[in-house]
């Protein structure tokens, strides 16, 4: 049986690190950045890895684009799944909206349809995200 949930936590970042594409000091701009992220609520996953490229349209203004990989639970079932990732920045924050890559749930977590998103505020130690999922039957069900 499917299990259709709204699903929340929050999610601690670190190990930030951006490399310029292209020239620096010039606007607009291209970087590369990578993260790791830990997620606890109804999605736990330690030590997640994303991969942004980043468009700055201003000092610290612009949008992004990634893939992160979570390997963990989900309303505890086991697996592994990507996001795909889609957001804008400014001097106030960052929003972010991201959905599951269809086909890549795996284990318990395999046929995983889900979007949600979250609003980043500077300063902020974690941030609190939204998970609207469509879990397919798991392996301990069958």
């Amino acid at each position: 049986m499917d299990t259709n949930t709204r699903t929340h936590g929050r999610f601690g970042f670190a190990d930030w690190t951006e490399e310029p594409v292209g020239e620096e000091g010039v606007l607009p701009r291209l970087a590369r950045a990578t993260v790791v992220n830990t997620f606890s609520g109804r999605i736990e996953a330690a030590g997640t890895r994303c991969s942004y490229t980043i468009a700055y349209v201003g000092e610290s203004a612009g949008t992004f684009a990634g893939m992160e990989v979570l390997t963990g639970t989900v309303d505890g079932r086991k697996g592994s799944f990507v996001l795909a990732e889609r957001g804008g920045f400014d001097a106030e924050g960052t929003r972010c909206t991201f959905e599951v890559v269809p086909g890549s749930g795996t284990g318990e977590l395999a046929g995983l349809r889900g979007s949600g998103g979250f609003t980043y505020r500077h300063g902020e130690v974690s941030v609190a995200y939204t998970f609207d999922c469509e879990l397919g039957v798991s392996s301990r069900e069958r």
